[in-house]
């Protein structure tokens, strides 16, 4: 009904870690309708505990990338040791879940929340199956968020595409002149639909249909 391509299942609500036998179910029922499993949405903090479940639940639901959160601290406010912890634990992961791919969500409160930071730590990590996420920073200028997007774009996997003002979520159609310069990647993940509504969904998936060019 949406015209959509995919859908990143989240680890917190639809499929938790270690629920392989439901994981293998909602891979299998989402292929039957034309769709693909286009991520694994799981909250692991890179704090060492728990991935080998995430990794294990992504494989059981067929999908080729794991959204991953950047520690549990601002790149601001970080130490030494946490940049070093972060680190070790992105390289580990990457290393486990090859050739799966590893996204960082892009967001405030953890080390991916610039672009010189996810870039910082993108390079540290220096593994080739490690990208990134990116979605608006709230308070930054359209010109802003355009020099994030060309500073992460040779790392991007996804966007998460929503419209907000004021912490209000609004229709996308809102934001048409913004996202249209704003996309890029492989895969656009709708977000935050007003009110939750199906309704909503269904026209900001025809919004995002159009802004995509289909």
């Amino acid at each position: 009904m949406a015209g959509l391509d995919g859908i990143e299942w989240g680890g917190d609500v639809h499929v938790p870690p270690g629920s392989l036998a439901l994981a293998q179910e909602v891979g299998a029922l989402t292929r039957s309708v034309g769709l693909e499993v286009a991520s694994y949405g799981s909250y692991y903090r890179l704090d060492g505990s728990g991935f080998e479940e995430v990794l294990a639940t992504a494989h059981a639901l067929g999908a080729p990338n794991i959204r991953v959160w950047a520690g549990r601290v601002g790149s601001s406010s970080a130490s030494p040791s946490d940049w070093d912890a972060a680190v070790l634990d992105g390289q580990r992961i990457a290393a486990l879940a090859a050739p799966l791919q590893i996204s960082f969500e892009f967001h405030q409160g953890t080390l991916a929340d610039t672009a010189s930071s996810t870039l910082s730590l993108l390079s540290r990590i220096d593994a080739p199956n490690v990208r990134t996420y990116w979605q608006p920073s709230a308070g930054l200028s359209v010109a802003d968020r355009m020099a994030e997007i060309g500073e992460l774009e040779p790392f991007l996997s996804s966007m998460h595409v929503f419209q907000w003002s004021d912490g209000l979520r609004l229709s996308l159609s809102s934001g048409f002149a913004e996202w249209t310069q704003y996309l890029r990647g492989d895969w656009a993940l709708l977000e935050f639909v007003r009110d939750d509504s199906p309704e909503q969904f269904l026209e900001d998936a025809a919004t995002l249909k159009e802004l995509l060019g289909g």
